[in-house]
Parts: C-alpha cells; sequence; structure tokens
C-alpha cells in the first residue's frame, strides 16, 4: 500500500428503500450513476444481445428469489440502455479492491479500501424479502452488510486477477443476506454461485464466524480463522506484498482482533488518495443487535440500525486524525 499522503473529503448517505419502494431505489440509481458510467462497467460482451441473455440467464439459474425485484428495476430503467443487463451484475468488467476485515465473537469489523471517488457511498435499509442494512455498490449490491436475522457479511478482494465467467461478489451478498439466516446455510448456498474473479468473505452470525476464499478456478475454500486481507494462500509473493501489504495486514488483524482503535491506524487503515486507493471508512457490524456504526479517523463516527435508521447525508474527512 502507498504511505500516508494527502487527506481528502468523501460524501456518504443513508437511503431509505421501503418494502415495494423499487421506484425510489431506482431514482437512488439514476442520482448516483450517470448512463455512461454504467454502460462503462459492462463487458463488451454484455453489451450484445446473446451477452445480455446469458446474463439473464445466469441470474434465473442461481438467484431466483431476486428475479422479481430485478424486473422491476429494470422496468423503472428501461430507458436507460443495458440497464437489465448490468443489474443481474453477471457481465460487469472485473474490480480490484483493498480491504482488511475480522469476524470474532459475533462482530463483524471491516476496512474497505479503494480509490474514493470511485465508491458510491450509500448505506441502504432496503426491504426486498427482508429487512437488510449495508454498503451499496453497483446499484444494488452490497460491499458489506446485515440482516434482520443476524447474518453480516463483507468481502475482500482475494489478490489473484483471474476472471471467469460468473457474478459480481456484490450480487452475491445482497443476495445471500436477502435469502439466509445463518452462517451455515450462506456457505451451503456459496457453494453454488459462480463468482468472477477471486474473492474473499467474512461471514458472522451470533454462533459462527468464518472466513471463505472463492474465485472462478478454485472451489469453496474456509480460511484458517476469521480474518482476511488480500491473498488466498501463503507465502504471499514478494510483488505482491510489496504491492498491497497484506501478509502485513492480515498478521496485524490477527494480533489486534476485532479492534476498532486498531483498524483506524497503519497498517490497517491507510490514507494513499494521491491518484488511487485509500480506506474509505471502517465499519462495525453487530448483528445480533441489528447495529452498525461506521468510523473514520478524523471523523465523528455514525451508528445505525434497523430501529435508528435516519436519512440524511454526511461530507467526512478521510485519513489520518
Amino acid at each position: 500500500m502507498p504511505p500516508m499522503a494527502n487527506t481528502l473529503h468523501k460524501t456518504f448517505r443513508t437511503v431509505d428503500v421501503g418494502s415495494g419502494d423499487d421506484g425510489r431505489w431506482a431514482g437512488l440509481i439514476r442520482a448516483t450513476y450517470p448512463p455512461e458510467a454504467l454502460a462503462g462497467w459492462l463487458t463488451e460482451e454484455g453489451r450484445t444481445d446473446e451477452g445480455a441473455r446469458a446474463a439473464r440467464r445466469l441470474f434465473e439459474t442461481h438467484l431466483p428469489e431476486l428475479v422479481p425485484a430485478l424486473d422491476r428495476l429494470r422496468a423503472d430503467l428501461a430507458d436507460i440502455p443495458h440497464t437489465g443487463t448490468l443489474l443481474t451484475l453477471a457481465a460487469v468488467r472485473p474490480f480490484f479492491a483493498g480491504c482488511t476485515q475480522i469476524g470474532a465473537g459475533g462482530e463483524l469489523l471491516r476496512n474497505y479500501d479503494f480509490d474514493p471517488d470511485e465508491v458510491e457511498g450509500s448505506i441502504v435499509r432496503s426491504h426486498l424479502l427482508r429487512p437488510v442494512i449495508g454498503t451499496q455498490e453497483g446499484g444494488w449490491g452490497l460491499l458489506d452488510g446485515m440482516n434482520d436475522a443476524g447474518l453480516a457479511i463483507s468481502l475482500t478482494f482475494g489478490g489473484r486477477k483471474v476472471h471467469g465467467p460468473g457474478f459480481a461478489v456484490v450480487i452475491v451478498i445482497r443476495y445471500l443476506l436477502e435469502t439466509c439466516t445463518t452462517v451455515d446455510e450462506a456457505l451451503a448456498r456459496l457453494r453454488t454461485l459462480p463468482i468472477t474473479v477471486p474473492q474473499n468473505l467474512t461471514l458472522v452470525d451470533p454462533h459462527r464466524a468464518v472466513t471463505v476464499h472463492l474465485g472462478p478456478d478454485i472451489p469453496l475454500t474456509e480460511a484458517p480463522d476469521a480474518c482476511a486481507a488480500n491473498h488466498q494462500s501463503e507465502p504471499v509473493p514478494p510483488e505482491q506484498e510489496r504491492e498491497t501489504r497484506t501478509g502485513e495486514r492480515l498478521a496485524a488483524v490477527r494480533a489486534a482482533g476485532p479492534d476498532v482503535a486498531a483498524m483506524l491506524r497503519p497498517p490497517l487503515h491507510h490514507g494513499g488518495y494521491d491518484g488511487g486507493f485509500g480506506t474509505v471508512y471502517t465499519a462495525h457490524y453487530r448483528p445480533a443487535e441489528g447495529a452498525v456504526t461506521y468510523h473514520w479517523p478524523a471523523a465523528d463516527s455514525w451508528s445505525l440500525s434497523f430501529g435508528t435508521f435516519t436519512e440524511e447525508t454526511r461530507t467526512v474527512r478521510l485519513g489520518a486524525a
């Protein structure tokens, strides 16, 4: 990871999308993503009729419970080309993030590392199949989130730049939180879902925490403990360690445990925002309480829950305190 550089500001917003309020969700997508930006997410194949049909078939086969919601959103955004295909998140160009996360004691703590200008910044409470709160990306996918049953999930990039047919993991997290109540149930579903690039997921419920390694070229594999940075095997290649410090970060989060203070300082938190990645937020999920708190080193924390969720906008300072 690059050394601490400059600081900048990022605007986040909370959005409450109630049951049957898909029109408002479509409006959020319109306000967040210009049509040209949406089109830019698609692979070349996804822009073709054949590619669109293949993405639809994949979605219907593996995520059937979400098909009615997909169709409602597609109808509300019908004037934007390729939106129906994009919302399947089965024909999008791969993206690679950083991130560190740990699950323990019924809690999930994660840092999301990316280019802040490329992060949506929407924290959404929704009710498609059940109540879900999470950090949204890709229109209706989730970088991390929890449901009302006490299940929480977050992602990190797996570190290997391979690509295959399957889903962007953000829609997989949405699907698991909409349809599962426990870690074991989510793992059973995950084993059947194709993932387009290597990803690590950490899953937590009141009784279990686990990290799994996923990818288009490997079966689901459980990690030794419920921690993840940005690799899927050890030792980490020297070049990858120089670029991402993934081994150092994993060792640090293992040593610290689920400690918010540790997540807000190097090496787990970094502010290399000059032209690229930095830690955009730290999220601390307590799914049994239905609560999440977002943290930054130089800004007030932001606590939300299923019972207390008000819509507002906050611009926070990223980087060191």
